[in-house]
């Protein structure tokens, strides 16, 4: 099976007998993975559509259920939240073990059917990546845990990202983040805002930023993103329930 780069070669293919063995030991879940939405003031209706509905359409693309399915023996598990300013979260999705397509059929149809609450005009930053890091530190059975953010501004409330990005809650967690540039701006001011995530957000050895020109461009972004987040596995986070 191939899904744009991705092989499931030999090593893969010893890991899937190696799960599929009684007694192993090995954890039953490769990826913990906690996506928070940018709902902030910036975020009008239309965006705020353009943004769910295009998380729900790139979670059913082909090659991004494939990237799900890449495992069976040890599914990724997701966790949908949205976040604007301070005590602005809310769980869309709590957590759930990907095992088929009906599945994520149900997670989609659960985004498509989310009303959005009244805005805000804050953006917390810091709280939703503290908030990820929460709901990821109660899923320490997986190999892997990543917070992924998406974002069309810059922190305005709440601790900046920075103050919260070393603290021992992060431990061990990637943070990876689709930034959202304004089409009217163009690509310097996307460029800016890139930059700023890098500096204050992002954080791991296999962190990276992936961004969109636009709203209307964020279901194309979502699902490079996916993709690129299934598709690394990194056999140094397996752990066993034995140690």
């Amino acid at each position: 099976m191939t899904t744009k780069g991705f092989k499931t070669g030999p090593i893969l293919a010893l890991i899937f007998a190696l799960i599929a063995l009684p007694g192993t030991g090995w954890a039953t879940c490769r990826q913990a993975l906690s996506i928070g939405l940018d709902i902030s003031g910036s975020v009008d209706a239309t965006e705020y559509r353009l943004q769910v509905d295009g998380l729900a359409g790139a979670l059913l693309s082909n090659d991004v259920q494939q990237a799900f399915m890449a495992m069976p023996g040890a599914p990724v598990r997701l966790h949908i939240f949205e976040w604007g300013g301070m005590g602005t979260q809310r769980d869309l999705v709590g957590w759930i073990d990907i095992t088929d397509a009906a599945t994520l059929q149900d997670i989609a149809n659960t985004l498509q059917a989310t009303t959005r609450r009244p805005r805000q005009i804050q953006t917390a930053l810091g709280v939703a990546m503290l908030y990820g890091a929460g709901a990821l530190n109660r899923q320490r059975d997986c190999w892997r845990r990543t917070l992924d953010l998406t974002g069309d501004g810059k922190s305005n409330q709440g601790p900046r990202p920075r103050e919260v990005h070393d603290l021992p809650e992060m431990s061990d967690i990637t943070i990876n983040a689709l930034v959202i540039g304004g089409a009217a701006g163009g690509s310097d001011a996307l460029s800016g805002l890139t930059a700023y995530f890098g500096a204050e957000v992002v954080r791991g050895p296999d962190a990276f930023i992936e961004t969109a020109l636009g709203f209307a461009a964020f279901q194309d972004a979502m699902e490079r993103k996916l993709l690129k987040e299934l598709q690394t596995f990194a056999i140094g986070n397996m752990k066993t329930q034995n140690q």
